[in-house]
């Protein structure tokens, strides 16, 4: 999207005698001199005024006086000025009245977002002290926050994500209100949830958005399981930060933002790593064990994912890094054949990453992590994947039954061969022979 795009629309709105205006995130991004990513426009033509004035256009939102304008390739919003009433599921209005750009922008959830922008001048038409929120660096609803709560429960969740990623703070007003409605997010749609907690995680301050989650009760209504790590604690000899919510804390303050490559995967894979610990924490006269954390970590986390609507793919990949986690710790002691299974699994780079998290969140020992960076430097890429020497059709041709025992062939001459123990077809043969037997006797 491009600022020239969205002001051509709002002249040509205005040349055929309607307001039009830049309105929301872009006009705070702008004063806080940040480039905007997304461009909104609001005006007093109707959506059957707009449709016509423009040449490719989207009902999108038609009956509550939203349009989408393709301009330079791109959709650009555009909303008929309008009050909602009626919000009877708590997130959408039942009914839709048209109305000035002052009544718009009173509907609307945060002071900093309600401001309106002239794209030619510059000129800011602020009727809620918006400007002065963002030199305060203030998230503040507009009006009532019980009231703006009460007509979309979402907004709670927006306001912790604004707050978080723009590294400003909750008024405080708005915060306890948050805390008085917490229970209703549970109204909200998963998907919508999800959305959310996603922005928060890739925004480079996770730790601070998740803290506020906390601060604000929303957490204990969308990850009651996550909250169950406070006060969970551990060995200081492993980890002298603290209990396991602590240590979930400090990796997510390590985490990116989308600029810095930002991974939604290994995001939540923080996240919910160490779920386990909390159900599985055993103390003896040996000490503090965690015996089966991972087991049950994944189970928690393949719950929450599932809660969430996460994709199939998604949720595989978080999960593998979550079952996978604890594995470096044993990558010294490993044969060649495990560890170039372990080296070549999909999607190592994020397993890597993740471990490295979790050893800077704890003791900060990263001899392991250096050790895999090692050894994936040594291997070439038929070491780790080397050409099969036998197939299911060999093993046909030598005379073997097909059935399940051919995967537990062939994994073990797969093995072998990585090992170094064997190099070729005709010591494959051999190999299987001596184990499994010559079929023909």
């Amino acid at each position: 999207m491009s600022l020239d795009d969205a002001a051509a629309i709002v002249r040509r709105l205005r040349g055929s005698g309607y307001e039009a205006f830049l309105v929301g995130g872009c006009v705070r991004d702008h004063i806080r001199g940040v480039t905007p990513q997304d461009f909104d426009i609001v005006t007093s033509a109707r959506p059957e005024e707009v449709q016509p004035l423009f040449a490719r256009t989207v009902p999108v939102g038609a009956r509550f006086g939203v349009i989408l304008v393709i301009e330079g390739g791109r959709p650009y919003e555009v909303a008929t000025f309008r009050v909602e009433t009626g919000y009877d599921d708590g997130r959408h209005p039942s009914r839709v009245v048209f109305a000035t750009a002052e009544e718009d922008v009173r509907r609307r959830d945060f002071t900093v977002n309600g401001l309106l922008m002239d794209p030619e001048t510059g000129r800011i038409i602020d009727y809620v002290d918006g400007r002065h929120d963002i030199e305060r660096r203030l998230i503040r609803t507009i009006g009532d926050p019980d009231a703006r709560f009460s007509e979309d429960h979402l907004r709670m969740l927006r306001a912790v994500r604004f707050t978080a990623t723009l590294g400003f703070t909750l008024d405080a007003a708005t915060l306890a209100a948050i805390r008085r409605q917490a229970s209703s997010i549970r109204r909200i749609s998963a998907e919508r949830i999800r959305e959310e907690l996603n922005r928060i995680l890739t925004s480079g301050r996770a730790r601070e958005g998740v803290e506020l989650l906390v601060e604000s009760g929303l957490l204990a209504e969308i990850l009651p399981e996550v909250l169950a790590l406070r006060g969970v604690s551990q060995p200081p000899v492993f980890h002298p930060e603290g209990d396991v919510w602590e240590h979930t804390l400090q990796m997510l303050a390590l985490l990116p933002g989308e600029d810095g490559g930002a991974d939604l995967r290994l995001d939540w894979a923080v996240l919910l790593h160490d779920l386990g610990k909390a159900v599985t924490r055993f103390e003896d006269a040996t000490g503090v064990h965690f015996y089966g954390h991972v087991r049950r970590g994944e189970e928690l986390a393949a719950a929450i994912l599932q809660r969430l609507r996460f994709s199939r793919e998604e949720t595989e990949t978080i999960l593998a890094l979550i079952r996978g986690h604890m594995l470096f710790m044993n990558v010294h002691e490993m044969r060649p054949n495990r560890l170039k299974r372990f080296l070549r699994q999909p999607d190592f780079t994020l397993h890597l990453e993740l471990h490295r998290l979790d050893c800077l969140g704890s003791h900060g020992l990263l001899d392991n992590h250096e050790y895999s960076l090692q050894k994936l430097k040594e291997y070439s890429e038929e070491e780790l994947k080397p050409p099969p020497l036998l197939t299911g059709e060999d093993l046909i041709g030598m005379g073997y039954a097909p059935g399940p025992i051919f995967r537990e062939i062939l994994c073990a001459v797969e093995d072998a061969q990585l090992g170094g123990e064997i190099a070729d077809i005709g010591e494959a043969r051999s190999l299987v022979r001596k184990r499994w037997g010559d079929p023909a006797s």
